[in-house]
């Protein structure tokens, strides 16, 4: 038997998040109407995550559904409201939900005002687009924004695909989203310029001489913050931090990287001014840190720092 309020569910991007939240709320027993999958890829994710749904064209999946689903990129979004709304797309009492981390309920306000409802709500999780990403929800939470009338809305849609909403305030999801992004996208960055380093002083499978060193630090800086912090900025340790920019700084000359140089320097300085802040030392050690950590003509092209006079 039908569980009651079940919904017509509509797909409009069957992208790594569209075609995975898509399967979720069909394993709550909505029911998935209409899905758009343009490349071919996202075809075959919309095949393989949503067997039997038919694919469409968007102003059909709008039609056809109760809650549409928006999964389509940040930029898009704004301009694929907007053009559906002149269709005459939008029809009252449809929720109307989408997935950017950037965006709150304004963007939306073209549904808002064809008598639709607005929702956010935004996984805090990367996804591979495949049906492994389904159990990742359960340790997910969602940053929801609505009014606060329809709030409980987007917070039971939430808890129905296994994860848990967390409220963001409209006027904060830019910063939010900045947070979410710094933290995943810088680390994912950071993890590649250790291991082109190792790779290119020959180490094989540097992954796997990272990955334990890397997982513990994770964990310990969300279980204890930043007094999990070690290593020889937190130390003060400017000897070796002036080691650690020589080395990086041939490296770059030798034909590598020079983003990892840019990026070790940048990130010193900011953990140095950390470190000064929680007491792990004072000042004049701060002062040598940044001096060692200071471009020189000799840096290989690295970029110059952003404090200093062009």
């Amino acid at each position: 038997m039908t569980r009651p309020g079940r919904l017509g569910v509509g797909v409009i991007g069957a992208g790594k998040v569209g075609a995975v939240l898509g399967a979720a709320l069909r394993a709550a027993e909505h029911a998935v109407v209409g899905v758009s999958a343009v490349s071919e890829a996202s075809r075959e994710r919309a095949e393989t995550l949503l067997p039997g749904v038919p694919i469409l064209e968007i102003p059909d999946v709008v039609e056809r559904s109760e809650l549409v689903l928006l999964a389509v990129p940040d930029d898009a979004l704004g301009s694929l409201v907007e053009g559906l709304a002149k269709l005459g797309a939008w029809q009252p009492g449809q929720l109307v939900a989408h997935t950017s981390g950037r965006h709150g309920v304004g963007v939306l306000a073209p549904v808002r005002a064809a008598g639709a409802i607005p929702l956010a709500i935004h996984p805090a999780m990367t996804f591979t687009g495949m049906s492994l990403d389904l159990g990742r929800l359960m340790d997910c939470r969602f940053g929801v924004t609505a009014d606060p009338a329809m709030l409980p809305i987007a917070q039971a849609l939430v808890v129905e695909m296994g994860a848990e909403p967390v409220v963001i305030a409209e006027a904060d999801r830019v910063a939010y989203h900045a947070a979410l992004a710094h933290g995943s996208n810088h680390l994912v960055t950071i993890a590649a310029q250790a291991a082109e380093i190792l790779a290119r002083i020959g180490v094989a499978e540097p992954d796997r001489l990272l990955g334990p060193l890397l997982r513990a630090s994770l964990e310990n800086a969300l279980s204890a913050g930043e007094s999990a912090l070690t290593g020889p900025v937190a130390r003060g340790d400017v000897g070796t931090v002036t080691a650690h920019v020589e080395a990086l700084g041939e490296l770059a000359n030798d034909g590598g990287s020079p983003d990892i140089f840019e990026a070790y320097r940048a990130m010193a300085r900011a953990t140095a001014r950390r470190a000064e802040r929680r007491g792990l030392f004072g000042a004049d050690v701060r002062a040598r840190l940044e001096e060692a950590l200071a471009p020189r003509e000799d840096d290989g092209g690295a970029a110059p720092d952003p404090r200093e006079e062009p």
